[in-house]
């Protein structure tokens, strides 16, 4: 009998997991969106701090800039994953609308300039301070204008990121009654952390040739 009773359990728990994993809908896209962008937020910020001292956190801005790389992916897959769904004419996302005006103007412009400084970023590293001449420009001037625009789409979703961080991060759990693919939601920002983490860690090696062009000038002070 308990053999009989643990088989019959086996197909609805398939559908469970995958419900806690993929389920969730428009409501869990905004706020794995959400989320998301908060962390962008506060790499952001880091790589802000790093510019003002580049000399002297140098090392900071190469290891961050590369963590960057998990986030602003999952960041671009979540929000690409709502455009797909809205313009293939989901009910649901058709349901919720468009995005408001000025964030359809500034989204092309902000996966452009994504697309660009990361591109540029890898390719110096991998090239070296010769490469200064050529990419560095590139890589200055597509970061303005990626600052200017995400800051634009960062900060007309900054009134989500609360409501998104208590319902899936808060406690008590009550707090959200629907916590519909919460599991999927949280391995997917793990995962695009990790991954950041994991490539910032390997390229490591490769930052010598720029730390070492840099003169290392705050150790002599």
């Amino acid at each position: 009998m308990a053999v009989k009773l643990q088989g019959q359990g086996v197909p609805s728990a398939s559908p469970a997991l995958r419900r806690r994993l993929t389920a969730g809908g428009t409501t869990g896209n905004e706020r794995l969106t959400a989320v998301t962008g908060a962390i962008l937020i506060v790499l952001l910020a880091i790589i802000g701090v790093t510019i003002i001292s580049l000399r002297s956190l140098l090392w900071v801005h190469l290891f961050v800039g590369m963590l960057l790389i998990g986030p602003v992916a999952l960041k671009l897959a979540s929000t690409g994953y709502r455009f797909v769904r809205y313009y293939t004419n989901n009910a649901n996302y058709r349901r919720v609308g468009p995005p408001p005006a000025l964030l359809r103007v500034v989204a092309p412009v902000v996966v452009i300039s994504t697309v660009v400084i990361f591109a540029s970023g890898v390719a110096l590293l991998f090239a070296g301070p010769q490469s200064r001449q050529t990419l560095l420009p590139i890589h200055k001037i597509s970061f303005f204008v990626w600052v200017g625009f995400t800051a634009v789409h960062l900060l007309a979703h900054l009134p989500a990121v609360p409501r998104a961080l208590r319902a899936d991060y808060a406690h008590p759990p009550q707090w959200s009654s629907d916590v519909t693919g919460r599991l999927g939601r949280y391995l997917a920002l793990a995962s695009a952390l990790t991954a950041g983490a994991v490539l910032a860690i390997l390229v490591i090696p490769e930052f010598a040739p720029w730390l070492h062009s840099y003169n290392l000038f705050h150790h002599h002070h």
